[in-house]
């Protein structure tokens, strides 16, 4: 396997350093989704295949907003950690993992993946992973906003049975 060293690069398309391989951040303002994929795949030019995921506060169901809180001293070691595993499982040239933390509205991104590789069964793999993950067994607690004024209330919003089966297809692959 091939000796990954970490450094910093400046993508002269997005003006954005990332660090290498993994470039992984918590935000507390918007993400700028174009901005981050372009300056992620000038970073990794000599990969194959490029996959990224994003997800977004869901509009309807009367949701007015979204709040994450998270576990400050885990949060960051762990998504760092979560990268590095998707580095080593997938043979990946690099990641991004980016995710909110604090209060947005329908249809504001939450959460950016990307995985670059030479082939893209492993770029792919690795952004189902990292989301299956986030989405399930991270540091993060979610709530929503539904309602108008004095009506209004806030609701937890727990992991789906669904979540929680995603999740458990990768213990049976190690991990």
């Amino acid at each position: 396997m091939a000796t990954r060293s970490r450094c910093s690069l400046r993508s002269a398309v997005a003006r954005l350093i990332l660090e290498r391989p993994a470039d992984v951040r918590l935000l507390e303002k918007g993400l700028s989704v174009g901005e981050a994929l372009a300056a992620f795949n000038a970073a990794h030019d000599r990969a194959g295949a490029v996959a990224s995921f994003l997800g977004k506060v869901r509009p309807g169901e009367d949701v007015k907003a979204l709040e994450l809180t998270h576990y400050e001293p885990l949060t960051l070691p762990g998504m760092q950690s979560l990268a590095q595993q998707a580095l080593e499982r997938f043979a990946l040239d690099g990641v991004l993992a980016w995710h909110r933390v604090g209060t947005m509205q329908p249809g504001e991104g939450i959460v950016l993946v990307a995985a670059a590789a030479r082939h893209r069964r492993a770029a792919f793999d690795a952004v189902y992973f990292l989301m299956d993950h986030l989405k399930s067994a991270a540091w993060f607690w979610k709530r929503e906003r539904r309602g108008e004024g004095a009506d209004g209330a806030w609701h937890w919003i727990e992991p789906r049975s669904d979540d929680h089966a995603a999740l458990a297809r990768w213990a049976g692959e190690g991990g």
